[in-house]
């Protein structure tokens, strides 16, 4: 199963209702570079973000991640980093654990959505945070 950029942060900051399901993980190099490449973030905040991603296969760019990218940024108009990470899931043969509405639709990718706690949940745990 390949974790899209924002199933990464919900986990990382305990937003998910329920744990992610048993199996092995995987996350684009795409992904890689939208969590570490956030402006601002400091030192404790990019040990935070990097803790999840030294358990995952970080899947690099190949030539047939490369080539379904493109078809897929052809024909359905995606933005490069989500035509990118749907395309590792596609040519992983992997379900896609992400909330973006876009590629929850795009036709023949296997995506699972993820239900998040309460917003008042979500609110009372970032005090912590």
């Amino acid at each position: 199963m390949e974790l899209d950029t924002n199933a990464v942060i919900y986990l990382q900051k305990g937003w998910l209702e329920d744990p992610l399901p048993p199996g092995e993980y995987l996350i684009s190099v795409i992904t890689e570079i939208e969590l570490l490449s956030f402006a601002g973030l400091d030192d404790a905040q990019m040990n935070w973000l990097q803790r999840p991603i030294d358990d995952l296969e970080v899947v690099e760019i190949d030539g047939a991640v490369k080539q379904c990218a493109i078809a897929l940024r052809r024909d359905h108009r995606l933005k490069l980093p989500d035509a990118l990470i749907a395309a590792t899931a596609l040519t992983r043969d992997a379900v896609l654990l992400t909330n973006d509405g876009q590629l929850a639709n795009l036709p023949g990718l296997r995506c699972q959505t993820l239900k998040l706690r309460g917003l008042g949940e979500i609110a009372a745990s970032n005090k912590n945070i």
